[in-house]
C-alpha cells in the first residue's frame, strides 16, 4: 500500500483492542460524538436502530457485546478513501450464555470514518442478523 489511510489505522487499532480485551483503548478510539451502528438499523443489538451515539452507549455496547466474548476479526480486504475505509470482514464470536457455550460467525462489511484527529466518528456494520452462522 503506497498511502496510509487514517481510518484503516483506526480499524486496525480497533481490531487489536478487541482481540486484546482492551476496553479503555477501544473506547479511546472514538470521538465524543461518534456513532456505532452494528448492524445498521433495528436489530437485537439495537432495537430502535438509532445506533450507539454517546460515551455511555458505546461503553454499554462494549460491556454487552464485546467484553463478554472472545472475538476473532479477519479482515479479508480493506479499501481506503480519504478519512474512511470499508473492510470485508468475518467475525467469529464465542461466549457463554446461561452456562451454554456459543460460537457464531458473522460475514459483513464494516466502515470506519475518522475526523482530522484520527478519532472514529462513525463505525457501521453491514451484516444481516438473520444470516449469522452458528458454528457447531
Amino acid at each position: 500500500m503506497s498511502k496510509e489511510y487514517p481510518a484503516k489505522t483506526a480499524a486496525l487499532k480497533s481490531r487489536e483492542y478487541v482481540h486484546g480485551h482492551n476496553k479503555a483503548g477501544w473506547l479511546g478510539l472514538f470521538a465524543e460524538d461518534a456513532v456505532i451502528e452494528d448492524p445498521i438499523g433495528p436489530s437485537y443489538l439495537d432495537p430502535a436502530g438509532k445506533g450507539h451515539g454517546t460515551v455511555a452507549a458505546r461503553e454499554a455496547f462494549w460491556n454487552n457485546n464485546i467484553g463478554p466474548a472472545r472475538i476473532g476479526i479477519t479482515i479479508h480486504q480493506s479499501y481506503g478513501a480519504a478519512n474512511e475505509c470499508a473492510n470485508h470482514v468475518t467475525l467469529d464470536l464465542q461466549n457463554e450464555v446461561e452456562g451454554k457455550k456459543n460460537h457464531v460467525r458473522i460475514f459483513g462489511v464494516f466502515t470506519y470514518k475518522v475526523n482530522d484527529a484520527g478519532k472514529i466518528t462513525s463505525l457501521r456494520g453491514y451484516w444481516e442478523p438473520e444470516n449469522v452462522e452458528v458454528v457447531v
